[in-house]
């Protein structure tokens, strides 16, 4: 699924809601796991079934697939192959991995999500460089969804910090010392990787304050919005600030909507969550005139 194409589904469901399947088996339905061999997926697929009217994309995290083994990496194929033949589909696949490496482990973490697993994209940590990146964009209609700027509060013990390598400005026609953060020289950087087409960033809801100047660092890629809900970040503060002509946005709710509730009604309260969300993302996409 390439950009337009992407931006066509988003204005067509009048959502740019990405379901984040954080699938804690501790914390599913008691009743799944006395009734289900594979109550991951069988969770998954009632999420799946209660809110795909209202997403345009889902994102299983594999820390909750891969701590189950074998039988986790099951839940996940099932999961992706459920979405890929669901009627309500089209989605966006994500695959939230945070890969990367060096020489072949690279080529082999992008064939396992974008060819084996069939992701449309995959979740990418850019601090190894250029080349632990580049594998996951030799796919035709993929994507390497690159970390830049996190949601989580440890994000400030790196990526806003600012490297002792000075940019000279011409400004009133003198030069001034401007500091540029890491995850500035990440996002100027990785830029030339690839293109907006098959390259997608991580900013995090929470970090609402950066938004605009993140947004005029990098105008015309997709975004990954992750913060919504429990971690506290504001739906509208994040179309003023990162939205631009093609939408440019996925926002990612995982436990607010997963998790709405822990009983035998999860799945209708999971629906009537993501309705909510969905509903406050077509005001915002019909007070900008592209619905």
């Amino acid at each position: 699924m390439n950009k337009k194409e992407l931006t066509a589904l988003i204005l067509k469901k009048k959502s740019f809601l990405c379901i984040g399947l954080d699938t804690d088996i501790d914390k599913i339905p008691a009743f799944l796991k006395e009734t289900y061999d594979d109550p991951v997926f069988e969770f998954n697929r009632m999420i799946i079934d209660a809110t795909i009217d209202f997403a345009v994309a889902y994102k299983p995290n594999l820390a909750f697939y891969e701590c189950n083994g074998k039988k986790g990496w099951e839940s996940l194929e099932k999961t992706i192959n459920y979405l890929s033949g669901h009627q309500g589909g089209p989605v966006f696949t994500i695959a939230d991995a945070k890969r990367a490496d060096i020489g072949n482990s690279s080529i082999y973490y992008a064939r396992t999500f974008l060819e084996n697993l069939n992701f449309d994209a995959v979740t990418v940590n850019p601090y190894m460089g250029k080349d632990s990146v580049e594998p996951f964009l030799q796919f035709p209609g993929k994507w390497a969804v690159i970390l830049a700027l996190t949601s989580n509060s440890g994000a400030h013990d790196f990526q806003v910090l600012q490297p002792q390598l000075p940019l000279l400005l011409e400004k009133f026609g003198i030069k001034t010392c401007y500091w540029k953060k890491f995850y500035e020289v990440v996002m100027e950087e990785s830029m030339k990787w690839g293109s907006t087409d098959n390259i997608m960033y991580v900013v995090g809801a929470t970090q609402a304050d950066m938004l605009g100047s993140v947004r005029e660092l990098v105008p015309e890629h997709f975004f990954l919005i992750p913060g919504v809900g429990v971690q506290g970040g504001s739906l509208e503060a994040i179309a003023a600030k990162a939205m631009n002509k093609d939408v440019g946005i996925l926002v990612n709710s995982s436990r607010g909507i997963i998790f709405a509730s822990e009983g035998e009604d999860f799945e209708d309260k999971a629906r009537l969550a993501a309705l909510a969300l969905k509903k406050k993302m077509e005001r915002i996409l019909q007070g900008r005139s592209m619905i």
